[in-house]
């Protein structure tokens, strides 16, 4: 392998370590700015969205099937229906919509 690769590895290995343990060292006691504890306290829900959400669009033939089987699953859970009939009707309403 070329040394570049290496050098590429090594930089992206110490990115990533910065990026977990700055936080660890540079905030020791608890937070108490309220901005600051709402926008941590969201990071979770919109990283799992911005995952999720794309994949649900493009996973079927036409995205207007993962469109509705979004908006279905949406209102389903919404609803408080559980995780499993959230599924089921979202793959219902993307295989119905997809043989059309």
């Amino acid at each position: 392998m070329r040394p570049s690769i290496w050098i590429s590895i090594i930089v992206m290995g110490a990115v990533t370590i910065a990026i977990r343990l700055l936080p660890l060292t540079l905030i020791r006691k608890p937070l108490t700015n309220r901005f600051v504890t709402s926008f941590l306290h969201y990071v979770p829900y919109v990283t799992l969205a911005v995952m999720t959400f794309p994949a649900i669009v493009e996973s079927c033939e036409t995205p207007l099937a993962g469109v509705a089987a979004l908006a279905v699953g949406t209102i389903a859970a919404w609803q408080g229906a559980n995780m499993v009939s959230v599924a089921a009707l979202c793959s219902v309403t993307a295989f119905v919509l997809g043989m059309l």
